[in-house]
């Protein structure tokens, strides 16, 4: 289980109004206007109560609001999950991605295809039709899905439903600037009594709690923030037991429209002055995507040879132009070896590429994610050593959203 795809994806765009002292709080939306939302999670792992693990976890979410419709909007979002070692300075690997879409109103109820597994939690935010001063609460319906394929192999999101309290504290002071404070609290208790997946294996109960600070900007009319602590219990018809508990933290920030020939004409020109050979640059859905073809490393590793790291110098050079654009580097393979040792090499060398860019200062930690596919997505002919020259690559991709 991945905490933290949470009020991330939910509080996409709340707008406040002030009226007689007291606050009218409902979603707008506005077709075309696109948000990322950052989502940081440290979670510890407990099996039949001993320790485990402990997952660092870094959730990118672009949002994107495709049109409207009365109150509701109709929301694209894309989820890219990213794991580390807990406690190192490394950079994040790609885990999963999920694709959402969805309709929520002005009151924050959603209206979601049950196929999908994101965003996790839904109808929460929910707000009421009245005016709420500093000191009210409410209480409104909520719903939890989990996905447990991983782990589980269970065929379908597991759903359950919350009955959340929300207690309106009123102003906050956060990073200097006020924002309005909302305390989201529920409880966790469900019986399993239907299942699709594993017979040996599945969850028959659930129990815990979920505890939130969401904060929102008044004069932007969007959320700034929110932080959580949650415990999460799963009980096994195996008489298993596994407990998942941690904090997260989110920051939405609104995202700016990418001229993604222009950029990837300018990339040209730039590698081209520098002199850097054996690269190529195109716009991508994505963003921008900067090739590097015939990248060296030491054979059958992914230590970068000197070479290289003059290349990626260059290369810093020009991503530093571009410093509130996040990077995608994925690495690629020939076909040989196994397809279990292509992944591991794939990775290992989109993480070393990812790593010296990191220590070189482009990029913050949360601003890099690596990803390894092995020979998946080959662009050259694999029979020939030239094809194979040419799937030997590394491409970092300036993201737009």
């Amino acid at each position: 289980m991945k905490r933290g795809i949470f009020l991330a994806a939910a509080a996409l765009l709340l707008v406040v109004s002030q009226i007689a002292g007291a606050e009218v709080f409902s979603f707008k939306y506005v077709a075309g206007t696109k948000y990322k939302i950052l989502s940081k999670v440290r979670e510890q792992v407990y099996i039949n109560g001993q320790y485990s693990h402990t997952g660092d976890i870094l959730n990118k979410i672009s949002v994107a609001i495709v049109k409207t419709k009365g109150d509701s909007g109709q929301l694209n979002a894309q989820f890219i999950t990213s794991e580390r070692a807990y406690g190192t300075q490394a950079v994040y690997d790609w885990s999963d991605q999920y694709n959402s879409m969805f309709w929520r109103d002005s009151r924050g109820v959603f209206d979601i295809d049950p196929s999908y597994f994101v965003p996790t939690v839904r109808d929460v935010p929910q707000f009421p039709t009245r005016d709420v001063k500093a000191g009210e609460t409410w209480s409104l319906p909520g719903e939890e899905v989990h996905d447990l394929r991983p782990s589980f192999h269970l065929a379908e999101p597991l759903r359950y439903p919350i009955s959340v309290s929300y207690t309106y504290l009123g102003k906050a002071t956060v990073d200097g600037k006020q924002y309005d404070h909302i305390a989201i609290n529920y409880p966790i208790f469900y019986k399993i009594t239907e299942y699709r997946g594993n017979p040996q294996m599945h969850p028959i109960r659930v129990g815990g709690y979920s505890h939130q600070q969401l904060y929102w900007d008044n004069v932007a009319g969007r959320p700034h923030s929110y932080s959580e602590e949650f415990d999460i219990i799963f009980d096994f018809s195996s008489g298993d037991t596994v407990e998942y508990t941690g904090t997260a933290e989110a920051a939405v920030t609104e995202s700016t429209t990418m001229d993604k020939k222009k950029v990837a004409d300018d990339i040209r020109k730039q590698l081209s002055d520098s002199g850097v050979k054996d690269t190529s640059v195109q716009p991508v859905p994505e963003g921008v995507t900067i090739s590097l073809q015939k990248i060296q490393f030491q054979p059958d590793s992914a230590i970068l040879l000197p070479s290289e790291q003059t290349k990626l110098n260059a290369i810093a050079d020009i991503l530093r132009k571009y410093p509130d654009r996040d990077i995608l580097i994925t690495g690629h393979t020939a076909l040989a070896g196994t397809a279990a040792g292509r992944q591991e090499l794939s990775l290992e060398r989109a993480k070393a590429v990812g790593n010296y860019l990191l220590n070189l200062g482009v990029r913050k930690v949360s601003q890099i994610t690596v990803k390894g596919v092995g020979a998946r997505d080959p662009i050259a002919d694999n029979s020939t050593e030239a094809g194979r020259e040419k799937n030997r690559r590394v491409e970092i991709t300036i993201l737009e959203n």
